[in-house]
């Protein structure tokens, strides 16, 4: 199997002062920040994965905005792949697969932002299409969400998402347990 990296929207917004904040996401990218590390150290492919909302009224991940840009925990090396997407499922409409089939690869650890919904939906996209998937859930961050008046905590939305994951799409595991 050949393995690569998909760091998923690690991007500026989501961090404190950004368009759309998170809950931990320092302590995500720093730890995503040193898979990227041991990755590029053993010459593995790395593909980071950028969320570009381009609408008037998108309140976050404007082109042309500081938020936009891939945080500096994990800055792409120039010869690293870019995949710019439109919406959550990093596959949808994006030459993902392409690259993916170019560089034969058929297994992904994926990391990134946000559990509940990019990283979500790009894992059920990825095992779909064939592809074996790992998760490093402590190089991922996620919101405080609310429905229908209950408010439910960044840790527990981040444990829900990681548990349905794990229990039909893909292994779940920390950044202690990732043999690159």
């Amino acid at each position: 199997m050949t393995k690569a990296l998909l760091i998923i929207d690690i991007q500026n917004d989501y961090f404190p002062g950004g368009g759309s904040p998170l809950v931990g996401p320092e302590a995500a990218a720093q730890v995503a920040g040193t898979v990227l590390q041991r990755f590029r150290q053993d010459n593995q492919p790395v593909i980071h994965v950028q969320h570009v909302w381009d609408d008037p009224e998108a309140g976050y991940m404007r082109p042309g905005t500081t938020g936009v840009e891939i945080h500096s925990a994990v800055t792409p090396l120039e010869h690293e792949t870019i995949i710019v997407k439109t919406h959550p499922n990093a596959f949808l409409e994006t030459n993902l697969s392409e690259k993916l089939k170019e560089g034969g690869i058929d297994e992904l650890v994926v990391m990134g932002m946000m559990t509940s919904v990019c990283i979500d939906a790009t894992v059920r996209a990825a095992v779909d299409s064939g592809l074996s998937v790992t998760v490093v859930a402590d190089a991922c961050a996620a919101p405080d969400l609310t429905f229908r008046g209950r408010t439910v905590a960044a840790a527990d939305v981040h444990a829900a998402f990681l548990a349905a994951l794990a229990g039909h799409y893909a292994d779940v595991i920390t950044s202690a347990e990732l043999v690159v």
